[in-house]
């Protein structure tokens, strides 16, 4: 009975130490700083490629939205000013613009967006200097910009801005992970950091665009991959 008893006794120590060790409790590390997010470009090369067929509707266009729904983009052609957008009437396919070189392009639009700051307005809208907005970051492979000439709201602002219909084309678009990147003819775009980064790459062009910011990159400056952003712009 003794020696039964020792046995118990025994098993239920083995258990508790088992117990014991299985358990662990995980604190905070008050000294613990996350790292700093890498520079668009960074981003735009290092991070993994999504599944491009989760992202396109058959006409060599791949289009996504963020998670937030405050930007929606497309990586597609333009001929001159028409870009072939899907979920946007446009004059791409008109015959009368077949004349006009195909470029591959990066489009974004945003529900909530900073102004462009003075330096960055390109365009005198019709010689009316009036009527250029932010809301739309623009790609060529060889150039990028903020902000376009146009009387209303973006379709993203339509959508799912404050007043929002919260309806429309826009819907089917699918989510791009944070993190995600796709890529098409040479331009990159990635969702990261509360917004969206597209780029050339190899050219050291590129735009960063958040509901709070926009930086545009330019080939030839000191700074990663050949080129640096200009000033954070939150006008």
């Amino acid at each position: 009975m003794e020696a039964m008893r020792r046995t118990v006794w025994g098993m239920l120590a083995a258990l508790l130490l088992v117990g014991a060790t299985a358990c662990s409790v995980t604190t905070e590390d008050p000294d613990y700083v996350p790292p700093a997010p890498l520079a668009p470009l960074e981003q735009l090369e290092q991070a993994a490629l999504a599944n491009p067929d989760d992202f396109t509707n058959g006409d060599d266009v791949l289009s996504f939205a963020t998670e937030d729904r405050n930007i929606v983009c497309s990586l597609t052609s333009a001929r001159g000013e028409h870009v072939n957008l899907p979920y946007e009437p446009n004059n791409f396919s008109d015959t009368a613009n077949n004349k006009l070189a195909t470029v591959p392009v990066a489009h974004c639009e945003l529900a909530a967006y900073p102004q462009p700051a003075r330096e960055d307005v390109k365009d005198d809208c019709a010689g009316t200097n009036l009527g250029y907005l932010g809301g739309v970051a623009f790609l060529t492979p060889d150039s990028a910009r903020y902000g376009e000439c146009r009387s209303g709201l973006t379709l993203a602002e339509a959508t799912y801005g404050p007043n929002g219909s919260k309806a429309g084309p826009l819907q089917q678009l699918h989510v791009l992970a944070d993190g995600q990147n796709l890529e098409r003819n040479g331009l990159r775009c990635s969702a990261y950091n509360g917004g969206v980064a597209c780029g050339n790459v190899s050219a050291g062009v590129g735009f960063f665009v958040s509901g709070q910011k926009y930086e545009l990159f330019a080939p030839g400056a000191p700074g990663p991959a050949g080129s640096a952003p200009a000033a954070s712009k939150t006008p």
